[in-house]
């Protein structure tokens, strides 16, 4: 195991070559500092998080995220993430939003199970290049993510704090009249910010998802380099979108916000893998609701990948990408 982890450590460094700045040197710009390659014989706890509840998100989605090996588990040196489709009785609320021993008593119950993990206090970390190498799942009303939210919560509650999305998808593969082919295959990335909810906002820059020779799903890298004052994203190496400090912004009172145009995305953020069912984005979207056919449903992640800037780990500007970063 020891060995095997040092080989995938030295394969993910070296192709962190291709994420080099035009410098004019050989060393990478970006320095790999955490990962997780799944070829281990269960999901790594003292990386990843489970989280248990049958909230919805907020979002009215219709999920219990489990414990189970059924929805969360690590096979063929991928991290699977599966909903299915089966009733499910669980906590309403996630811990974070207990406010009394009824919240914590408080149960409800959804028409699917899924998984969702996060590396909070494991895994979090202010700037950087953040890669995830994944295969998404198709169907109406299916929500893969692969996102960030702030671990101290340093400006307040959501979106005060902040939200970095490094991908989400919905209804891969549905009748969608507005995509091309007339299927949806839209991906985004997004921040969330503003104030507390419904005083929140977003923006977001999207692109097209390529499929296969017989238009199924295969494997992509989704990236995001984040670095002071911008946030860029990525599909299998190509940038196709950034967003600066000029297009968010706080409303929180906190003092480290008064002055401070890097807020919210200034503070440590951990990472989060999940697979929504249903929710008001996917609901609302492609040809509407939720289909319950094909299930059960898989996220399938390959690997996860961490990096710092070492020539700049206080603010990574000198990594960011140098194409984009003279355009913009």
């Amino acid at each position: 195991m020891i060995l095997s982890s040092l080989l995938a450590g030295i394969a993910a460094v070296t192709a962190a070559s291709a994420v080099q700045a035009e410098a004019g040197g050989a060393e990478p710009a970006w320095r790999l500092v955490w990962a997780d390659e799944f070829d281990g014989e269960a999901l790594d706890e003292t990386r990843w998080n489970r989280e248990v509840d049958c909230w919805g998100g907020g979002n009215e989605e219709r999920q219990c995220y489990t414990a189970r090996d059924e929805n969360v588990r690590v096979e063929d040196g991928r991290l699977i993430i599966e909903a299915r489709l089966e009733e499910a009785t669980g906590p309403a609320l996630p811990p974070r939003l207990w406010s009394s021993e009824d919240d914590a008593q408080a149960t409800n119950t959804q028409p699917f199970t899924s998984g969702r993990i996060n590396t909070a206090g494991k895994g979090d970390w202010t700037y950087g290049r953040i890669e995830v190498r994944a295969r998404l799942p198709e169907g109406q009303g299916t929500w893969p993510a692969i996102w960030m939210l702030p671990t101290d919560e340093v400006y307040g509650g959501w979106a005060l704090s902040g939200e970095i999305d490094i991908l989400e998808a919905v209804n891969l593969g549905a009748e969608c009249r507005e995509c091309r082919g007339r299927e949806e295959n839209r991906i985004f990335g997004t921040l969330h910010f503003g104030g507390a909810w419904p005083e929140n906002r977003y923006q977001n820059r999207e692109t097209t998802l390529p499929t296969g020779e017989n238009g199924e799903q295969v494997w992509h890298e989704f990236a995001v380099e984040w670095s002071q004052g911008r946030v860029e994203w990525f599909l299998n190496g190509e940038s196709y979108g950034y967003l600066t400090q000029r297009r968010w912004r706080t409303l929180s009172d906190a003092p480290e916000a008064r002055d401070n145009p890097y807020a919210p995305f200034d503070q440590r953020f951990h990472l989060i893998l999940n697979l929504a069912i249903g929710g008001h984005l996917a609901e609302s979207r492609s040809a509407g609701g939720v289909d319950p056919l094909g299930y059960p449903k898989q996220l399938e992640i390959d690997w996860v990948r961490v990096y710092d800037c070492p020539s700049d780990p206080e603010t990574a500007v000198a990594c960011r990408n140098a194409a984009t970063e003279q355009a913009g």
